[in-house]
Order: C-alpha cells, then sequence, then structure tokens
C-alpha cells in the first residue's frame, strides 16, 4: 500500500496534471530520503532511504522530474520534519508527539538514544516554500531539488525535547522509548535561501507553544484518532472489511 500510495499514486497525479495543461507541478518528498549520514547533506548528496515511506519518495522524485520540459515545470520538496498546529492535527510527528504527551502526562517522549540529528520545519513555512516554488519563474526551479526547512532548526533530539520543555516553562520529566533510531542527518538548506530567498518564520519555542496552547484552549481534540495517521488508516480499513461483512446489497443486516 505504501508503494502504491506513495510511489505510483503520486506518479499518476503528476501526469495527468501534465495530461491536462497544469504548468507546475511540486511534489512533497521528504529529507528521510538521506537516511543516515555522518556529513551535512545537500541537494546533490547520495541517498540512502532506510523506510519503505523513503523509497517511494525516492523513485517518485525520479519519475516525476523526468516528466520536465518547456511546458511542464516540476519540482521536488524535500522537507524537513513537519511541526505545528494545523486543522489536520498530527502527533505522530515528533514535535507535535511531545508537546502532546508533556500535555497528557507531564512527560516528554525521546525515542533512544536522543543523539541522532533531525531538521524541522513549522507547517505554515513549509507551505510558504511552496507558494514560493509556485511564484517562482520557471527557470528557476524547473527539474529542481530544494531541501526546505533551515540550518538553524537541524537539531538533536534530547536538545529539541529541552527546547520544547523551556517553551511550555513548565516541571517535565522525560520519558525514554523505542530501540535506538538510526535515521540521524543533518541538512543544508542554503540552496533554497539562495535561489528562491525562502526564509522559515516559525521557530520551534514558538511554534511547540502554539501546539501546547491549543490543546489548553481546547481547539485540538487529544484523542481525536485521526491525529495518528498511521492508527486512522487501520481503523478506516477495519471499519471498511466490518461494513462489507454486514451488509447484504448495501444495506446494513
Amino acid at each position: 500500500k505504501t508503494l502504491d500510495i506513495n510511489y505510483k499514486g503520486r506518479v499518476r497525479v503528476a501526469k495527468l496534471a501534465k495530461k491536462n495543461g497544469i504548468k507546475k507541478y511540486v511534489l512533497a518528498s521528504t529529507c528521510s530520503v538521506y537516511g543516515f549520514q555522518e556529513e551535512i547533506i545537500t541537494e546533490s548528496s547520495d541517498l540512502n532511504p532506510l523506510t519503505t515511506y523513503a523509497k517511494a519518495s525516492m523513485m517518485a522524485e525520479k519519475e516525476i522530474l523526468s516528466l520536465a520540459d518547456n511546458s511542464f515545470s516540476p519540482t521536488v520538496l524535500r522537507q524537513a520534519t513537519v511541526y505545528g498546529f494545523s486543522h489536520r492535527m498530527r502527533f505522530d510527528l515528533a514535535i507535535n508527539g511531545m508537546v502532546l504527551g508533556f500535555y497528557n502526562k507531564g512527560k516528554i517522549p525521546i525515542m533512544r538514544d536522543g543523539k541522532q540529528w533531525r531538521p524541522f520545519i513549522e507547517v505554515s513555512d513549509t507551505s510558504k516554500a511552496f507558494i514560493q516554488v509556485l511564484e517562482a519563474e520557471d527557470d528557476l526551479v524547473n527539474g529542481q531539488i530544494f531541501n526546505s526547512g533551515s540550518d538553524e532548526q537541524n537539531i538533536q533530539i534530547i536538545d529539541l525535547a529541552k527546547l520544547v520543555a523551556e517553551s511550555i516553562e513548565l516541571p517535565f520529566n522525560f520519558n525514554w522509548y523505542g530501540d535506538p533510531d538510526v535515521r540521524s542527518y543533518r541538512v543544508n538548506f542554503s540552496k533554497i535561501k539562495q535561489i528562491l530567498n525562502f526564509r522559515p518564520n516559525c521557530s520551534i519555542r514558538k511554534g511547540a507553544r502554539k501546539v501546547f496552547d491549543a490543546l489548553i484552549e481546547g481547539k485540538l481534540n487529544p484523542d481525536d484518532p485521526r491525529t495518528i495517521t498511521v492508527k486512522w488508516y487501520k481503523h478506516l480499513l477495519d471499519m471498511q472489511k466490518f461494513l462489507k461483512d454486514t451488509e447484504i446489497n448495501g444495506e446494513l443486516l
């Protein structure tokens, strides 16, 4: 299913866009295509996808960029890990999950061993990056790959947890979990800054605090199953099977 959706599905949409006369197409890809690497990564670095999703993204990038010509301008945005308040909220992402853990139990969850590096970007800033690509001249973005984020928001997970805690300004504990995470990478974001003059507006501290305030103010439901994507999709598949098993001629038994 992951390959069907994140590789074949993305390529199909891009081809349909080109077929129907769309001039620009921006692929929402991910910095996770880089996998574990010691050195600071640029768009020309070797790829080392460690998950099926990252592999699907790598495959989609290659095929969609091959569609580039004078009438169709595809661009790849390799996004840093997204965080922040949104109406389609996700608590299965690092910063948002840390804030939720603090809100629920006063404990900030940290995947071992905490030394892994990750780049981050707030959801309104990654939206801004998409807009800037769409508004840019074709010769600047056609067939191009951009890392989407900022050098300042490359951070080790243990330091990220401390920063989230500082943003909330309340007593806390850490809750370590899982096996050591092998996905560790630091990303260089100078290309998007130099070519598109892209600069994020939101800091990690500010974005984390906004999520916490939204929980306190009741703008977010911490128990909403839709905020954990994999669990939600599994629930939908289970419900689909349940309905199929309890229907006769389109009517529930």
